[in-house]
Formats: C-alpha cells, structure tokens, sequence
C-alpha cells in the first residue's frame, strides 16, 4: 500500500530540475520559447509576432528575405529627412565656427587664384580644389552672412525633405554636393578669378533644377518652383556681391543630374544612373583642368601681372 506525499512536499526529482534559461543570457532563467525554433528566451529576447513571440535570430533571419521597399526613382524608401537635417546642422555649427575663427573663411572661400603679399599663387588654380566644395559650406562674411545662410537653410529646410523622400538620401546628397561643384566650376569661369566668394547657394539652386525636372517627370504643377527660380535668379543679377555664375551652375548641373535619374530607364536602372553621375562630374573636372590651364598659362605670359 503506498502512502501518497504530504500536501505541498514536492518529489525529490522535480526539485532538483533547474528552470530553463535564455539562450543569448545564460544567468537568466525563463518559462517562455519562441515559436519559430522553440528556444527559451527572456523578454529582451523576444518580439510580439501574429502568434506568440519570436527571438530576435528567427526576426532577423526572417527578414533577410523581404526586399526593401526603393523609391520611384530607385533608393531606399525614406521617411524622415535625415540628410536635409545633417546638411543644415552642419551648415549652422560651421557658420558659427567661422564666427568664433574668421580665418576659416580665407581658407576656404571659393577662390580661383591670386597672389600672397610674400608672392606665392593660392587658389584652385595652385592645386587648392577642396575649396570648390569646401566654399558651399560656409555663408559670405560680414553683414550679409546671417541673410546669407538664413536664407540658404530655409530654402533647404522647404524642398530638401520632399527631394529627399523622392529620390532617396544617397541620389539626394550626390545632387546637393554636385549641384554645389556645379555652382563652383561655373564661378570659375565666369568670374575674375582673384575675387572670392562663399555660400550654398549653388547647392540650392541645384535642389531649385532638381524639384522642376520632378515636377515635370511626375507631372506635377511646376509654377511654383519656376516663379521662385525666375525670382532668385533675377535678384542675383540685380544685387551687388552675388555670385550669380554659382547660381546658373549650381541650377544647371543639379537639374541635369535629377534629369538622369528621373528618366533613366528601369532595365539597368542603377547603373545607368551611376554611369551618369561619373560623366557629370567628369565634366567638372575637365572644365576644371581646362580653367586651369588657361590661367596658368596667362599668369605665365604675364609674369605673375594677372592677379
């Protein structure tokens, strides 16, 4: 006849069995598995599915199959405009920088070329091509550098974030920094080369040509941006000190470049976008050499006079 256990008195080999416990936290014992693979996991290792909870191995295995969604135009599908906003904080530290340190400005304003008191050739033309980027980042100076970048940022701030969406951060930040190439190179030609010159402005009027290709691919009413080109560009020719050749440059190659991603074809997509982005800036960089060639050899003929 057997005698049955106490009430409560729990057998000898049901206590002596240790609870499971998490397979990524050993120290952590838990009564919950997945229900993909069954292992026991804790809380921090577990996500709320259509039944139950996965681990995060079977989520991210999982999702090693979905295909992200690209945007119109190829690139990744964005919804916040995380670029635009990197773009105008650094814009904003950097003019506050040059504040704090105005030697900043004669270091990297767009400058084509022009001789030191002591004699020596600085500018693009003396190998010094960072500052045909470098200037797009910093407003003009004195008066008209808070009006400057007030501006700039607030332009950027209204079409930076709808570009961003439409064509994806990565084609949107080789816009912007083309477009600012684009206004550089255009300055260099057109402009005396010993007078220097500062801003984003070319950059912008470059995100200006981007938004009317996109209104004109997506069929969309592309007033708007033609009256606020028309009138930018009509204010720069009009006022003093504006550098009007960045603006038509920036504006040109932006418009360009959104042109070929807009309308390059599905088939071979990328790559026909890549290939066009290396040819614009190829193109930049000829002209660039061109430019280079042509001062160097006039500040040769003239014996160091030109500047």
């Amino acid at each position: 006849m057997a005698i049955p256990p106490d009430q409560g008195q729990v057998p000898q080999d049901q206590a002596q069995t240790a609870p499971p416990v998490c397979y990524r936290h050993p120290g952590r014992p838990t009564y919950v598995s997945c229900v993909r693979c069954g292992k026991p996991a804790c809380p921090d290792c577990l996500r709320p599915a259509a039944v139950g909870h996965q681990c995060v191995d079977c989520i991210r295995s999982g999702n090693r199959g979905v295909r992200q969604a690209t945007g119109r135009f190829g690139g990744t599908v964005t919804a916040q405009a995380r670029v635009t906003w990197s773009l105008i904080g650094l814009n904003v530290l950097l003019y506050l920088v040059q504040l704090a340190h105005s030697s900043l400005a004669n270091d990297w304003y767009m400058l084509g070329g022009a001789l030191t008191p002591d004699g020596h050739l600085i500018g693009v033309v003396s190998g010094q091509w960072y500052r045909l980027i470098t200037s797009a980042f910093l407003p003009g100076t004195g008066s008209l550098g808070i009006l400057d970048i007030a501006f700039n940022m607030w332009a950027l701030f209204i079409v930076g974030p709808a570009l961003e969406r439409v064509l994806g951060s990565g084609r949107y930040i080789v816009v912007y920094l083309v477009s600012a190439l684009g206004g550089s190179v255009c300055y260099y030609f057109l402009a005396a080369p010993n007078q220097p010159a500062l801003g984003a402005s070319g950059a912008i009027f470059g995100l200006f040509g981007a938004w009317f290709v996109l209104s004109r691919r997506l069929g969309l009413d592309s007033r708007q941006v033609v009256f606020l080109i028309v009138l930018n560009l009509g204010i720069s020719f009009a006022v003093p000190y504006i550098a009007w050749q960045a603006h038509v440059g920036g504006l040109v190659a932006g418009g360009l470049l959104t042109a070929a991603y807009a309308y390059a074809p599905r088939a071979n997509r990328a790559v026909i976008q890549a290939a066009a982005t290396v040819v614009i800036i190829a193109l930049l960089v000829l002209g660039v050499l061109i430019r280079n060639h042509e001062l160097l050899g006039t500040y040769s003929f003239y014996q160091g006079r030109l500047f």
